[in-house]
């Protein structure tokens, strides 16, 4: 079964930094598309950032020059390094996989 699993999140002051993790079972890792979304109080889930195992990337608008996405295959997992965290951020943070999620992960910027 195909597993995700995040962690990393936190409450941290505007301008401050997190670092999300998402390791991964049950697929091969070796070709993917995974991608990081969130949903904030009273907003609809969002696309936020997307990776492929080509180390293609994709960035929400919001997020640009923030945010990066990476992964590390050997360990099954991909990563989102937020800066300059704005309080727009806050929001539960999802990690994504044909159709599968992971519980999420609540990043709170205040």
């Amino acid at each position: 079964d195909v597993q995700l699993v995040e962690s990393g999140g936190g409450s941290v002051q505007a301008g401050g930094s997190l670092r999300l993790s998402c390791t991964a079972s049950g697929f091969d890792f070796d070709v993917f598309d995974m991608g990081w979304y969130r949903q904030g109080p009273g907003n609809e889930c969002e696309l936020v950032s997307t990776i492929s195992s080509d180390r293609t990337t994709y960035y929400a608008d919001s997020v640009k020059d923030r945010f990066t996405i990476s992964q590390n295959t050997e360990k099954n997992t991909i990563y989102l390094q937020m800066n300059g965290l704005k309080p727009e951020d806050t929001a539960m943070y999802y990690c994504a996989y044909d159709g599968y999620w992971g519980h999420g992960t609540q990043v709170t910027v205040s």
